[in-house]
């Protein structure tokens, strides 16, 4: 039975036993907390007497005298001892002070094992491996604890770290990728454990330099093309409409044409019959398949301006992207593109009377909208002429429905890194021009996706379909570029769905997309469905097709989410060191006392402080103020001047 006045430990911290209750002891610890325990919840170290200033004491550092602590070990191995005979080995004598560093010796578990009743030496070999680890932990702390000041003073550079220091930063840049909630780094700075966080502590650091890009990796998006080689297309019938000129019309820097169009004009006056071309994958990449997995995970194309990520392997574009692309049987072999081709009568209105879709051989002449545009006003190409009248007549077709056109400024940014540690890369920013052809293009795809729409409805054909509620409007909308950021605010979010719907925006009764499926799975999945059904296949029900489609779309959206924090990012790295430049803007919305200013050069929209009034599209003259790059964040304030 422990007697009050004796030295107890309780959760290995030393206590006296004040009073005994019925089955209960009352226990003094350091600092004067009282508890009450039960008698298997404590150790008797000593009989005592003591007193409480003996519990204190026993915290306070004093030293106990010479020590012998090999020397006990090596007299007890083999043997069991009480812990007063542990206390007599190593100090000499048996007190209260003796038996509680006796019991901290004890616990340490290097030399000794057992419990206080009997405690053995342990094996010499265990002891050595165990010091041996204990040794490393303790250097290792030692150095973790000059790093964390190192840290701290402010004056860290590890732009050419160490292994130790790398060691002790693999959690911070975990946690600024995205790939761990936790750091154990910033927690023992006592900093936030926040992916912000840890960005800011690696670039002030210089572990990381402003060319890191974490925003893809935080979406937990591989930054490595797909991997699934798809395979050639296989042998099939396909219509030859290699006698139609065919243009791939795209940006100078595309480099996955997967779209042409082609004009046929009826010979006696009739109605036009416009083609859109379309790349083929699905010809090989079935529903199901590994490459078809591996693109719904992606859900798109991941476009950088420091690289790009294709959703399909990199050879997918020698198989299939128009005028890349050629049918091996063809002679020769480098003319001929497989396409899935959609035929489009137009009645004189611009509304489509017949769709027609069917696999093709096609001669693809690639241009770029500049090159198009010359040609066109050079009265050099009649069929592009007809496409851009085409183009025109779906407009005034759209607008006449109540489509909404939104006209903000746009910008090309690329990105070269650099190409060795410590050296600087570029970022480059260019304000788009607007090209007639960009409009003909776009025009001719949603001309394809209507009719898509309609050709699938009408064969009951389960198809993944685009629609957009009715947004809610001004009475009076803004002209210019503020009436467009106006009516951008005003658009609902669109729905994917196996039910089709009115697109409110585009002004369409019906609409899907089926022009990027190199690049888009919800396109691929709609020419797999396509391809099934004109093939005799089955195509996938709709519940199956709702699954794929919810995937696909899912892991599209994180695709937009990382392009757009990206975007945010090289912007601010763009602008790291301009500080103090000028940048005319246009104000497109007053909030409170801050105003949205458009900078069109850098396609970047703004908040800024605003004193003076200010009225929707007036010039403002900006200047930059800062830039943080861990927030992504530009920082403005309106030129007085």
């Amino acid at each position: 039975m422990i007697a009050e006045k004796s030295l107890v430990a309780y959760k290995n911290r030393p206590a006296l036993v004040s009073e005994r209750t019925g089955d209960k002891l009352g226990i003094s610890l350091a600092g004067g907390e009282k508890l009450k325990v039960r008698e298997k919840d404590i150790e008797l170290l000593h009989p005592g007497p003591c007193t409480q200033a003996t519990i204190e004491g026993l915290l306070s550092g004093d030293e106990t005298g010479e020590i012998d602590i090999k020397g006990a070990w090596e007299l007890l191995l083999g043997n069991k001892v009480p812990l007063r005979d542990l206390a007599e080995l190593i100090y000499g004598e048996y007190t209260p002070r003796t038996a509680w560093a006796a019991y901290e010796i004890f616990k340490k578990g290097l030399y000794f094992s057992g419990d206080i009743a009997g405690i053995s030496s342990r094996d010499a070999a265990a002891v050595a491996a165990d010091g041996e680890r204990r040794s490393l932990k303790q250097r290792d702390q030692a150095e973790r604890e000059a790093f964390l000041e190192l840290l701290k003073s402010g004056t860290a550079d590890f732009s050419d770290p160490s292994g130790e220091e790398i060691r002790f930063l693999q959690d911070v840049e975990a946690l600024a990728y995205g790939r761990t909630e936790k750091s154990r780094t910033l927690r023992d700075l006592g900093r936030q454990e926040t992916p912000l966080e840890a960005h800011r502590l690696l670039l002030s650091a210089a572990f990381w330099t402003p060319w890191v890009n974490p925003h893809p990796q935080r979406y937990e998006l591989s930054l490595a093309p797909a991997r699934h080689l798809p395979d050639p297309p296989p042998p099939e019938a396909r219509t030859d409409l290699s006698g139609l000129e065919a243009y791939a019309i795209d940006s100078p820097w595309s480099h996955d044409p997967d779209d042409a169009v082609s004009l046929e004009k009826h010979p006696a006056g009739g109605p036009d019959t416009l083609y859109v071309h379309v790349a083929d994958p699905a010809a090989s990449i079935l529903s199901g398949s590994p490459g078809d997995l591996e693109a719904r995970g992606r859900g798109a194309t991941l476009y950088l301006p420091e690289g790009t990520a294709r959703m399909l392997a990199e050879e997918s574009l020698s198989l299939y992207a128009l005028g890349l692309s050629s049918i091996p049987d063809t002679s020769p072999a480098t003319e001929l593109s497989p396409a899935l081709s959609f035929k489009l009568l137009l009645g004189d209105d611009g509304s489509i009377l017949e769709t027609d879709i069917f696999p093709s051989l096609i001669r693809v002449t690639r241009l770029s909208y500049a090159g198009a545009d010359a040609q066109v006003a050079g009265d050099a190409n009649p069929v592009l002429a007809g496409l851009f009248q085409i183009a025109e007549r779906n407009l005034r077709r759209r607008m006449a429905a109540g489509a909404v056109v939104i006209e903000l400024p746009e910008t090309h940014m690329s990105v070269n890194l650099p190409e060795k540690p410590g050296a600087d890369g570029t970022v480059s920013i260019h304000l788009l021009e607007n090209y007639k052809s960009a409009d003909m293009v776009r025009e001719c795809m949603l001309l394809a996706g209507e009719g898509a729409a309609g050709w699938a409805l009408q064969k009951r054909l389960p198809f993944p379909y685009v629609s957009q509620e009715t947004g809610d409007l001004p009475s009076s909308p803004l002209p210019g570029m503020a009436g467009s950021y106006q009516l951008r605010r005003c658009m609902r979010p669109r729905t994917l769905s196996v039910k089709p719907g009115l697109h409110w925006g585009l002004g369409l009764d019906q609409y899907t997309q089926v022009t990027s499926p190199l690049r888009r799975y919800t396109d691929l999945l709609a020419h797999q469905q396509i391809r099934a059904l004109l093939s005799g296949a089955v195509p996938l029900s709709e519940d199956d097709l709702m699954v794929a489609l919810a995937a696909g779309e899912a892991a599209a959206a994180a695709t937009v989410q990382a392009e757009r924090a990206s975007r945010a990012h090289w912007i601010a790295v763009y602008l790291r060191d301009k500080k103090g430049s000028p940048w005319e803007g246009i104000m497109m919305e007053k909030k409170g006392n801050r105003v949205v200013v458009m900078i069109p050069g850098l396609g970047l929209e703004t908040q800024v402080a605003a004193n003076s009034e200010l009225a929707p599209n007036d010039p403002v003259t900006l200047t930059l103020s800062g830039v943080k790059i861990p927030e992504a964040e530009a920082l403005f304030i309106i030129n007085q001047e």
